[in-house]
């Protein structure tokens, strides 16, 4: 796998935290990575953005690319817009993403808010993106109800465009998860029609960086490079 791409079910769900733990258990295991950003919004100039966030907390080994940058935080089709500025294209990121894999072991790109957003005006979307590629998809979820619509859409949307999901990880699990959120630990494979492949803990973005390279691997599977394991996970919630 050299080109993954990061998705989720909706915004402000982890999926910054969630890339920047693959990159730090594959930058711990000797992997080359790079960070693609298609297109960041809500941010301004010099301020940092989810690419900075993930070398910030993976390490300085990972290389972060940000394609574009809107000021207003809306999908990247509609911030373009308003900004008059030029629209980034499923295939512009593509050709980004086949440029870093030259150079990297892993290239991770990841998307802004969920599968379906819209860059451009032509309804260019990162599921395009992922098809341009051939790359898998990760779909980060969240843990709460609603979680299991999100995520059987989410899946569906991904098997109807011959994309292959990886798997799904919960970007943010509290430290006391309600009856909801254990028994979605139990249901979403199956809603998702895919392995949860790990849980990130809330507030682990702002765990010191040394401490957050450290436990990055027990918060993800194997698949990833972890040794996070679904099945122990699952019995220790008990639903």
């Amino acid at each position: 796998m050299t080109v993954l791409v990061v998705s989720g079910t909706g915004t402000e769900i982890g999926k910054t935290v969630v890339t920047a733990a693959v990159a730090a258990v594959a930058r711990a295991a000797g992997r080359s990575v790079a960070v693609l950003k298609p297109a960041q919004t809500g941010v301004g100039p010099g301020e940092r953005g989810d690419a900075d966030e993930v070398v910030r907390l993976a390490g300085d080994g990972v290389t972060p690319v940000e394609l574009v940058r809107f000021p207003e935080p809306l999908a990247p089709a509609t911030a373009a817009r308003r900004a008059g500025m030029a629209p980034v294209a499923p295939e512009e990121v593509a050709r980004a993403a086949r440029k870093l894999a030259e150079e990297h072991d892993l290239v991770l790109v990841e998307g802004a808010g969920g599968l379906l957003v819209r860059y451009d005006a032509e309804g260019g979307t990162l599921a395009d993106a992922a098809r341009l590629l051939d790359a898998p998809v990760l779909v980060v979820a969240p843990a709460a109800l609603g979680t299991l619509n999100m995520a059987t859409l989410t899946g569906e949307a991904l098997r109807a465009r011959g994309l292959a999901q990886l798997g799904v990880v919960v970007g943010s699990w509290p430290d006391e998860p309600g009856l909801a959120e254990r028994c979605n630990i139990t249901d979403l494979p199956e809603s998702a029609g895919a392995p949860l492949l790990g849980a990130v803990p809330a507030g682990a973005g702002a765990l010191p960086v040394e401490a957050f390279r450290e436990r990055a691997a027990s918060w993800l599977a194997p698949t990833l490079g972890g040794t996070w394991d679904a099945e122990a996970f699952a019995a220790a919630v008990r639903c």
